[in-house]
């Protein structure tokens, strides 16, 4: 379970350090992907991107 743990903040370490260079290409502004203020807050939600990076990091993993 730990070990899951670190996994899973390893990897949303590296998508906030990624995120400036990810918004530069185009992710966060597909159609699918959501962004609302609630409480004096923006909220992201990218549904479209996460499946987009998903698909493409299981073909990478595919052919390694």
């Amino acid at each position: 379970m730990l070990r899951w743990f670190i996994v899973v903040f390893l990897a949303l370490m590296c998508i906030s350090w990624l995120s400036p260079l990810l918004r530069r290409m185009g992710f966060g502004r597909l159609p699918g992907d959501f962004r609302f203020r609630l409480g004096g807050r923006d909220w992201d939600v990218p549904l479209a991107s996460t499946l987009l990076l998903s698909f493409v990091a299981s073909l990478i993993a595919k052919w390694i």
